[in-house]
Parts: structure tokens; sequence; C-alpha cells
């Protein structure tokens, strides 16, 4: 994984000056650099991001030894990176355990194109939550793709968890209701809300998700984003943004040859990335860790 960006590191690093660096140095070596990372799906608005960063951070240094050289712009290029992945640290269950000291249920929607994994990442949530000593029921929000309640309730039997769930066509926002209601009533600690995977140009849709989140006031709005998806996952992104997305996860982390989608999506929402799907199993949900991906991209 990452090999070519690794090289087109190497060779950044090695075309750099060692004399006093100046902006015409950066400029001649730094744009190969960049194509890289547009290649391994780093968005342009990063790549330019990262570009800037170096530049302020390196001319006018003057730089000697070339082993020197290569840890000086390595930790200066991870620095810039760790600050893209780095906002506001979450900690989902001392959030839940807060929530719960106030006798409600924490509500946590999850939206997001179709095909992203989003009903599988609810599910690996769930058994995540159940190991964690947490209660938790599942609303079938999405009453709209033909098949999805029975994949819902597929996944959510093999974690064991409970659906409440309408029939297809159903109001959306009055099944996630009806799961808030019934968390409450039973002291249950999370309610997780699937919705309908839509494109982000399909108003009506969008529109039916404004409304399931007016209803149920979730605690948190989470965008599930495919990592496969390339810079797609950030236009989606970007979509999803202008509702309201308070973190993501990151599923297919395990196929991804390339890794650029998590530093974009970072970068888009400034907001954190809370897991990865590293699998098919439902023990494959990790916490996500900035500095594990700045050992992905930089050598």
């Amino acid at each position: 994984m990452f090999e070519s960006l690794k090289s087109k590191f190497t060779s950044f690093v090695d075309n750099v000056s060692q004399k006093t660096i100046s902006e015409k140095d950066i400029d001649n070596v730094l744009w190969d650099f960049q194509l890289s990372l547009l290649e391994n799906d780093v968005s342009m608005k990063v790549s330019e991001k990262l570009g800037e960063d170096l530049k302020a951070e390196l001319v006018g240094e003057q730089l000697s030894l070339s082993d020197n050289k290569k840890k000086y712009i390595k930790n200066k290029l991870s620095d810039s990176i760790l600050n893209i992945l780095q906002s506001e640290p979450m900690d989902l269950f001392s959030i839940i355990r807060d929530k719960n000291d106030s006798g409600e249920p924490l509500v946590l929607i999850f939206i997001g194109f179709n095909g992203t994994g989003k009903t599988t990442s609810i599910a690996k949530l769930a058994h995540t939550l159940k190991e964690k000593g947490f209660t938790s029921v599942i609303s079938a929000s999405d009453t709209f793709r033909a098949g999805s309640i029975e994949q819902l309730e597929k996944h959510a039997n093999n974690v064991g968890i409970k659906v409440i769930k309408h029939d297809y066509g159903a109001d959306p926002a009055a099944v996630a209701f009806d799961a808030i209601k019934h968390a409450k009533a039973r002291g249950i600690d999370a309610v997780l809300v699937d919705t309908a995977g839509r494109a982000e140009t399909n108003k009506n849709l969008m529109d039916e998700m404004r409304k399931v989140i007016r209803v149920t006031k979730p605690d948190l709005k989470i965008f599930v984003g495919d990592a496969l998806g390339g810079n797609a996952v950030v236009e989606q992104a970007e979509k999803f943004h202008d509702i309201g997305i308070d973190c993501s996860i990151l599923t297919k982390v395990d196929a991804d040859a390339r890794g650029g989608a998590a530093l974009s999506i970072a970068y888009v929402t400034k907001k954190p990335i809370l897991f990865i799907g590293v699998g098919q199993s439902y023990d494959d949900l990790e916490p996500f860790d900035p500095k594990w991906m700045v050992d992905r991209l930089v050598p």
C-alpha cells in the first residue's frame, strides 16, 4: 500500500535543495508529490493545503545532512496531516454514559450514500456497544429500498439486537420515533437509526432525512463513507455536511489500496472519524487512530 506515494515522498526529499530552501526549490519538486497525493484519493483541496503547509514550513530553512533533511521534512508533513485528522476528540462511550445519566437514550442517526456499508456498520457498532456493556435498539428507518429491513434484521439477529420496524413505504421518522419511545420505556442505552442510502442529489430523500432529524433530534449524526469511493466520497461528505455531520465511520479500509479518503473527509467535515471498518466480521470495527493513518501515508 502507498508504495507510489512513499516513492514520491523520497523523491521529493531528495530533490529539495540542501542549501537555504527557496520557494522556487519547493515549487520545482512539490507538484509531482501533490499529483501522487491525488492518485491516492487525497482531494485537491487537501493536496493544496499540504503543499501550502510544507512551503510555509520549509522556505527559508537551511538543511545540510541528507538524513536530517529527510527526518525534518517527514516530521513537517506528518504534523500537517495530523492537524487535518485531529479534530475535537470524541469518546462515544462517555457520551452515552452522560446521556444515560440524564435518563435518556443516546440517539445516533446514520447517513450516507447507497452501498457504503451503512447497515453493516450499524450492526458492527451495536455489537461493539454490547461488548462494552451497553444496550441498544435499531430503528429500521430505511423504508424505501426493497429488502433493506430484512437485511438489517439479519444483521441485528446475528448480534442479538432488537429492530423496531414498520412496513415498507412507512414514514421513516415515525419508525425512529417509535424506536426512541421503546428505548425510553425499557431503559435502553442507545438508539441506532438506519436511513435510506441516498444520492446527495436526490432532493426528496434529502428532505425526508431532514424530517427524520427534526423528529428524532439525534445526539450524533454519523456519516458513513466508503474508503474505496475516491473523490466521490469527498463530494458526498460535503453535501451531507450541509445538513450537519458530527462524526464519520469509514468502511472497507482493509480493501483500500490508497487511503486518502480518510484525510479528505476529515478536512471537508472538520469532524472526527470515530471508527474504521477493517473486515467482514462484526468485530472488525476499530477506533480510528490518526497516527496510524500518518504512518501509512508518510514513510
